[in-house]
């Protein structure tokens, strides 16, 4: 039997996959990095940072808009879709390009074409047979559409929304999960008059309740309409637009449907089930170290239940190579995973929710503090509500932080380092934040958790 060509073979090159890849062939492996499409995938390509771009063009245009408050005259004219999508495009070729440049330098091996799981040890790629001792699963994941709605014409996903050449007068947003929160607000500070469908209880309903509250709070007050706990019926389309119906009766005319109601694993027809790996409606189970149980195969990324987040996949597939490597390194907490939601306010959070947190500990053990951003200097600067949420357990740390605000994602970072060390409210409590800085609100909060509250009543 002829020895594996490679030390790593990665089936997927977004997040996770190009992760896994730089991480093992800098600590000396043999790489091979299978990818149809483009280094970098969905998130570079097709999600976060062209959305993201979107979402500074729409920031700039309620920053005209409002000048006036501040002071500066000024008048928005419109937006020009062409520029934007060249400003758009130039932000992914320079990353793109940057990526493609990191990966040569670590002498990674990127095969062209669409691969296949063809046993525990090799993947088939248009015919070429790839062979790893270790196998790397990492095929990312696409959008999802409910039974019965077919995307289509004015019926759109995230993808289709990234490339329309227009601004719609009217948008019907089907979800208030991240994706249809950050198009919502693109789109109604581009100008559409912008409603959200969402079958649970709340915009943001993974987030704390508070927050949750709080951005319903600001979406109204932009204009936003939403429907909570209120299930889609079903969508017709013509020349004049699109028809949306409800559960509940209620019939909403549009421009546009954004369908964003989450995204589902790319793993059909991809040869796991095959191999005798684990599925569950579609995602790749995996032990906690994120083994299949299936030979040296490993699975990283959307493919894998939890949190569907780049950075996860991101966090995946570095340790994934340090395991292959023999590093042993600590199991991933999945609570421990930032998360921000690039809407207008932002929301920031890592840790437990209130309701998670009394779940674990009991209502008599746990703590909270708000810190409204009516106290911060900064946020008034900018013209921003919201607050910044701190939870700890009754002498113990602090186990979670949400936050929600304008700019409040940057302070996640704080956050994580709180939560993930295991940080008490009077070690924060000793730290000076800079002042006037957003990030003060955080030692603000941390000082009122621990007794001692300056800019914040009892």
């Amino acid at each position: 039997m002829s020895e594996p060509d490679y030390d790593i073979v990665i089936l997927g090159a977004g997040s996770g996959g190009y992760a896994a890849a730089l991480r093992g062939a800098q600590l000396g492996l043999k790489v091979a990095l299978i990818e149809g499409d483009k280094v970098g995938g969905t998130c570079l390509h097709r999600g976060c940072i062209p959305t993201k771009a979107y979402l500074h063009a729409a920031e700039i245009v309620d920053t005209v808009k409002e000048s006036e408050h501040f002071g500066v005259k000024s008048s928005f004219e419109g937006v020009d879709m062409p520029q934007l999508m060249k400003y758009r495009d130039s932000v992914i070729k320079k990353l793109y390009k940057g990526l493609q440049g990191l990966i040569s330098q670590r002498k990674i091996d990127v095969i062209e074409g669409w691969g296949r799981l063809t046993s525990p040890t090799t993947i088939d790629v248009d015919g070429r047979t790839v062979t790893g001792k270790n196998i790397v699963l990492a095929t990312g994941s696409y959008s999802r559409s409910i039974p019965g709605l077919e995307i289509g014409g004015r019926i759109i996903a995230s993808e289709q929304a990234l490339q329309m050449e227009w601004v719609p007068k009217s948008v019907v947003v089907l979800g208030g999960g991240v994706i249809g929160l950050e198009f919502a607000s693109v789109w109604c500070s581009l100008g559409a008059q912008v409603t959200i469908i969402e079958a649970l209880p709340h915009l943001a309903n993974n987030e704390d309740e508070a927050v949750s509250k709080q951005l319903e709070r600001q979406f109204r007050k932009r204009g936003i309409k939403f429907h909570t706990n209120t299930r889609f019926a079903g969508a017709t389309q013509d020349d004049s637009g699109v028809h949306v119906t409800t559960e509940n009766g209620k019939e909403i005319d549009a421009d546009i449907l954004l369908v964003a109601v989450g995204r589902g694993p790319v793993t059909n027809d991809l040869g796991y089930e095959e191999a005798g790996i684990t599925m569950d409606r579609g995602f790749v189970i995996t032990d906690e170290r994120l083994r299949t149980g299936v030979g040296n195969v490993y699975a990283v990324g959307d493919i894998v239940p939890g949190l569907q987040l780049a950075h996860r996949g991101f966090l995946q597939g570095i340790f994934v190579a340090e395991e292959i490597a023999g590093l042993n390194p600590q199991v991933i907490d999945e609570t421990g995973i930032p998360r921000v939601t690039f809407c207008e306010p932002e929301i920031a959070s890592v840790g437990l929710t209130e309701k998670q947190a009394r779940e674990k500990y009991g209502d008599d053990a746990v703590h909270t503090v708000e810190y409204n951003l009516a106290g911060n200097g900064k946020s008034n600067i900018l013209n921003t509500s919201g607050f910044v949420k701190l939870i700890n357990v009754q002498d113990g740390p602090i186990v979670g932080f949400h936050a929600v605000g304008d700019r409040m994602g940057e302070q996640i970072g704080e956050g994580e380092l709180m939560v993930n060390w295991e940080a008490y409210p009077e070690d924060l409590a000793a730290l000076i934040h800079t002042h006037p800085t957003q990030n003060e609100a955080i030692g603000e909060a941390a000082l009122a958790l621990a007794g001692k509250p300056l800019h914040s009543h009892n």
